[in-house]
């Protein structure tokens, strides 16, 4: 048995379909078939189960897969704690609750070489890691590669969001390359390593709760959004030279890690309906009014997680594409609302219809459980005064993570001078409506 290249190779159709049982074998005859744990599998490989839900969980919520590899994951010494200063994971002990709205300029790309890890910092969280609530986000800019190491998150499921420069993420189950505008959702518990190619900075949600997956479509009918066709997941590749490797894991916020004497990129074959999965944001279905007024922004949502109560998210993953506006005698950005949902706006590319300024690309924005927000005053008399017409919304891209619970800051985006001063101000100006 030969190990082959890292990254998936001829022109082997993509492994499709979110949450879809799939297989794959890097070497032929790997993977049993009939049965998931078979007393010698072959070429002395170790079955292995990665559960990523409860074992009695329903079937249509149960997700896990079986990995067939050259060393039992349990092969490891002691994990022992590991100092870094830019990450945590609610409850928030220091955590900041701020009723005021909030923006952020973008985080600075590295001076100096600093991997995905070293660059990761988190920005906000809410519910509870240890209690499976709630989510995280937090930022990150890197230039350079991690190396020989390996990154696993055992407090939640992971959605990468790439700002500027691709990353190449290899992981247990096989290699998956993400650029700006594409996304990646990696399972609780899924050893990566993120190599920079080149310098990059972008987002991720850590999502403590239920488990990301396509929200419900109702009377839109059987199709629209994102479809589960479109997210392709890793074909089975593995590394066998024994290179020692430092496995760090980040659990209740802290990170912990030992060594290993070899990769633990050493899955040769894996089935399942658990897997990393990346997404191309621009195959998602963008539907909008062709009549009159602005739909509520839930008909752009790509994924959600369920918080328990019916059509109330633990957290909503919504996009703001390139679309068509066609609705007649309608203010078409987005109007002025306060929501008992809480919102975290991120800019991935050019400019948003209901910012004129101050909101760039990398830079995002926090608007708390019922803040009253909306498109400011410069956004507002453009739109108000526009000469309606069908017009081509390709500007930019940006995104949302929505979320039932109000957002504590970490200490570090609470008093960081990447915070705007005066962003109350963008609302100064509108003149009394007269009666």
């Amino acid at each position: 048995m030969t190990a082959p290249p890292v990254a998936p190779g001829g022109t082997r159709p993509a492994l499709t379909g979110l949450g879809s049982h799939l297989e794959s074998e890097a070497v032929p005859g790997a993977l049993p078939v009939g049965r998931n744990a078979p007393q010698r599998p072959r070429f002395g490989l170790y079955a292995e189960q990665f559960s990523g839900t409860a074992f009695t969980a329903p079937r249509a919520e149960n997700r896990r897969a079986w990995l067939y590899r050259l060393r039992p994951s349990a092969m490891h010494g002691e994990l022992r704690p590991l100092a870094h200063g830019g990450l945590a994971a609610p409850p928030l002990a220091d955590g900041v609750l701020d009723p005021n709205r909030i923006r952020w300029d973008p985080l600075p790309m590295p001076a100096h070489g600093v991997d995905w890890l070293d660059g990761f910092r988190t920005l906000a969280g809410n519910g509870s890691a240890e209690a499976g609530e709630g989510v995280s986000v937090h930022l990150y800019a890197c230039n350079q590669a991690m190396g020989p190491r390996a990154f696993v998150s055992a407090d939640g499921e992971m959605l990468i969001v790439p700002q500027e420069g691709r990353l190449a993420l290899m992981t247990e189950f096989g290699a998956l390359g993400v650029a700006p505008g594409e996304i990646a959702l990696i399972p609780r518990g899924c050893r990566m390593r993120v190599d920079a190619e080149g310098p990059a900075r972008g987002w991720v949600l850590e999502n403590h709760g239920a488990l990301l997956r396509l929200p419900e479509l109702g009377p839109i009918g059987a199709n629209g959004l994102a479809s589960p066709r479109d997210f392709e997941a890793p074909h089975a590749a593995f590394e066998a030279a024994d290179v020692p490797h430092q496995l760090v894991v980040k659990f209740g916020g802290r990170l912990f890690a030992c060594d290993l004497g070899h990769s633990p990129f050493d899955v040769v074959a894996w089935h399942g309906n658990l897997a990393p999965f990346r997404y191309d944001l621009a195959r998602f279905n963008t539907l909008g009014t062709v009549s009159f007024d602005h739909p509520d922004p839930s008909i752009f949502t790509v994924l959600t997680s369920p918080s328990g109560a019916p059509g109330v998210a633990n957290c909503d993953f919504v996009i703001f594409p390139p679309r068509w506006m066609v609705a007649e005698d309608t203010f078409r950005p987005p109007w002025f609302h306060r929501n008992v949902m809480s919102e975290y706006l991120g800019l991935i590319r050019g400019t948003y219809d209901a910012k004129a300024g101050g909101f760039v690309p990398g830079g995002g924005s926090l608007h708390n459980r019922m803040s009253a927000h909306g498109p400011d005053l410069a956004s507002w008399e453009k739109a108000t005064h526009a000469t309606l017409a069908p017009e081509k919304l390709d500007s930019g891209l940006a995104f949302m993570f929505e979320t039932v619970r109000p957002f504590r800051l970490t200490r570090w985006a609470a008093e960081t001078p990447l915070r705007q001063t005066g962003y109350d101000a963008v609302w100064s100006g509108f003149a009394k409506g007269q009666v």
